[in-house]
């Protein structure tokens, strides 16, 4: 509905599937993240906040994310992007579920002064780091999306393992960082730019299920991780109707815009009204994965299949639980 911000392969994603309108994370980044990898509430797994680089915290490798629950079901695992749950070899996606990751651990603003005064951010493989400048983010939207093409794409024959990607973009945190290629081409200035290659790295990965003919065994979720960074004008985004942003539990800081695609599964051109969020990740991936949540773990979260496959309109819970 934006206005502003050119999002077609999006459009066309939610013309194929579900818009899910009052969708909710939670008001900062590891907060969020937490609660999607463990279908809990942030300060039940004890993530009250946002982690910083070198810390001594992190999403306990103790939780149970949705990655161990996938692997444990014979699915490969990878996560590309900013995971913000720790960036310790203990907090790590591989020692939390996942075979592979790829990515700066953290949001792009954490960068550290090197030696020679620049900032640097660490892109990490596995394990391995790679240290580079703020200009040479401009690369990482890119490099995920192509990373992430190849992943699908290793998972094409009939006998291969189903697979879990876990994509959280870098973008579209301040500073802003467009490929080169989208710099200046929307009608929005950077954050249009860099709005746009979000927009085009979502309609690669759709290509490519199609291309693969897994489009129609595969649930893609979008949705975002907080509100706008309203302190930041015209680089930190909008939150349209709402009231709040990015830090608060207004509606603008923790509604977030989510749908879900799915041919032949989830209804086309569908909206769902439903409270959801991203605590319900996990209980839903884990159902559709045939397994089971483990007995001895609360989990905060709700199974939407009934959602998803246009069965229900109403949210399978009463209330939903802020804490501050």
């Amino acid at each position: 509905g934006s206005t502003k911000n050119r999002t077609p392969n999006l459009d066309r994603m939610a013309e194929e599937g579900m818009k899910l309108t009052s969708f909710y994370a939670a008001p900062v980044c590891s907060a969020s993240r937490a609660q999607l990898m463990t279908g809990c509430y942030a300060q039940r797994v004890s993530v009250p906040g946002v982690f910083f680089p070198a810390g001594k915290n992190g999403l306990n490798p103790a939780e149970h994310t949705v990655a161990d629950y996938l692997k444990e079901a014979g699915y490969d695992t990878t996560c590309i992007g900013k995971w913000h749950l720790g960036d310790q070899r203990q907090f790590l996606p591989t020692n939390n579920g996942f075979d592979h990751y790829f990515g700066i651990p953290y949001s792009n603003d954490m960068g550290r002064r090197s030696a020679d005064g620049r900032k640097v951010h660490p892109l990490v493989r596995d394990e391995e780091v790679e240290l580079i400048a703020d200009e040479q983010q401009r690369r990482v939207t890119r490099e995920y999306t192509e990373e992430a093409v190849k992943f699908i794409g290793e998972h094409a024959a009939k006998d291969a393992a189903p697979f879990f990607l876990y994509l959280p973009h870098t973008a579209m945190h301040v500073p802003l960082f467009p490929h080169q290629d989208f710099v200046g081409k929307s009608h929005n200035g950077t954050y249009g730019d860099w709005v746009e290659e979000v927009d085009w790295s979502v309609g690669q990965i759709l290509d490519v299920l199609r291309r693969l003919e897994l489009d129609r065994k595969t649930l893609v979720l979008f949705t975002s991780d907080n509100g706008p960074w309203a302190s930041r004008g015209k680089d930190g985004g909008v939150a349209g109707p709402l009231r709040g942003s990015k830090g608060c539990t207004l509606e603008g800081g923790v509604r977030e815009p989510s749908i879900a695609w799915w041919p032949g599964t989830v209804p086309a051109g569908s909206v769902c009204g439903a409270i959801a969020g991203t605590t319900d990740v996990l209980p839903t991936f884990v159902s559709l994965a045939g397994a089971r949540l483990r007995k001895d773990v609360k989990i905060d979260g709700v199974d939407l299949n009934q959602l998803l496959h246009g069965k229900r309109d109403t949210s399978h819970r009463e209330a939903w639980y802020y804490y501050n």
